[in-house]
C-alpha cells in the first residue's frame, strides 16, 4: 500500500508533467506505474507506509536493495534503467517541493545494456513490401488504405500513430506535411508524389468521408483505423515475401532513415524529417550503416 501523502504526490508530479512537458498518454501511465512500483516496494522494504519524510530519507543501500528486487522479478536492464529514469525525475521534483537532499536517489547508476539497433529493410525488399501490401485485401478500398498508410511510413519516416492520428483535412496531400509528434513537438516533412498519389488513390476509393475533424485512415467499421491492423497486414505481407520477423511497419521508419543516409542525407536534417528531440537518437543509424560497410569489407576483403 502507498500512503495518500505518497500518493498525493505521485499524482501531483504526473500533473506537472502533463502540464509543463506536454507527454503522451502512454508515457504518463508509464511513469505512474513505475513510479507506484518503487513506492509501494519502499513500504514493503521498510515494513511502514512510506510517508513524505521517510521518503525523503531514502539511502543508497534502499536503491540498491530496489534495483536488485527488480532484476529478481526478471525485469530486464533496459527496462530497469527506464523505471530508474521515472523514479529520479520524481524525486528531482519532490526533493524541489519539499527541500530535501535527493543525491542518494540521482546518483543511482543505471545497469548497462546493450541498446537495440534498428534494422531496415534493403531497398528492394522495402519496395516489394509496397508493392504487395494490396494483394492482402479483397476489398479495394482497404488494400489502397493499408498501401497508403506504408507509403507514408517508408516515404515520410512517420511513426506509425502519427500517420493513424492524420486529419481528413490533409487530404488533397501537398509538397509537406506538418506532424504533432511525441512530447506534442511539430515538424514539417515533405510528401513525395508516389505517397501523394498513394492517399489520395485511397480516398478515392474510401466509403467514409475524408473531410476535416475526422480520420484520414478508417478501420472496417468506420472508426479510426488503429496500429494492429496494420501490423497484421504488414506480418502476412512480409510471410509471403520470405522477410524476417523484423519487418514491421516501424522498419519501414527505419528503412526510411537509413536509406536516405546512405544516399550522404546530413544527420541532422534526418534527426529533424524524424522528429527525434536528441541527436544521438538519430546516430544508431550511423551505427547500422557502420555495421553494414563493415559485414562488406568482411566478405570482399581480399585479405579477409
Amino acid at each position: 500500500m502507498i500512503s495518500a501523502a505518497a500518493r498525493d504526490a505521485l499524482q501531483g508530479w504526473l500533473d506537472a508533467q502533463k502540464a509543463l512537458r506536454d507527454v503522451s498518454a502512454n508515457t504518463i501511465d508509464a511513469y505512474a506505474r513505475d513510479v507506484a512500483e518503487f513506492l509501494a516496494f519502499l513500504t514493503a522494504h521498510e515494513g511502514a507506509q512510506q510517508g513524505l519524510a521517510p521518503l525523503s530519507r531514502v539511502r543508497v543501500g534502499d536503491m540498491r536493495s530496489w534495483m536488485a528486487h527488480q532484476r529478481g522479478r526478471g525485469i530486464g536492464a533496459r527496462s530497469l534503467a527506464r523505471k530508474l529514469s521515472a523514479v529520479k525525475s520524481f524525486y528531482r521534483w519532490l526533493a524541489e517541493r519539499e527541500g530535501f537532499d535527493p543525491t542518494p536517489v540521482l546518483t543511482t547508476r543505471a545497469p548497462r545494456y546493450q541498446r537495440k539497433l534498428p534494422r531496415p529493410l534493403a531497398t528492394d525488399a522495402a519496395r516489394d513490401m509496397i508493392e504487395n501490401l494490396e494483394l492482402q485485401s479483397q476489398s479495394p478500398w482497404i488494400a489502397a488504405r493499408d498501401q497508403a498508410v506504408v507509403t507514408l511510413l517508408y516515404g515520410c519516416g512517420l511513426r506509425i500513430s502519427e500517420a493513424l492520428g492524420l486529419d481528413g483535412g490533409v487530404h488533397p496531400m501537398g509538397d509537406s506535411l506538418r506532424i504533432r509528434g511525441k512530447g506534442g513537438k511539430e515538424r514539417m516533412v515533405p510528401v513525395l508524389a508516389v505517397a501523394q498519389t498513394a492517399v489520395a488513390r485511397y480516398a478515392r476509393l474510401c466509403p467514409h468521408p475524408i473531410e476535416r475533424g475526422k480520420p484520414l485512415f478508417y478501420g472496417l467499421r468506420g472508426g479510426r483505423l488503429g496500429a494492429r491492423a496494420v501490423q497484421q497486414t504488414v506480418a502476412r505481407t512480409r510471410a509471403q515475401l520470405g522477410l524476417p520477423a523484423s519487418a514491421t511497419p516501424h522498419a519501414m521508419r527505419h528503412s526510411f532513415a537509413t536509406h536516405l543516409l546512405n544516399a550522404g542525407g546530413d544527420l541532422r536534417a534526418i534527426q529533424e524529417l524524424l522528429g527525434h528531440a536528441s541527436l544521438s537518437t538519430t546516430q544508431a543509424y550511423t551505427e547500422v550503416d557502420g555495421a553494414r560497410l563493415a559485414d562488406v569489407y568482411a566478405r570482399a576483403h581480399p585479405r579477409a
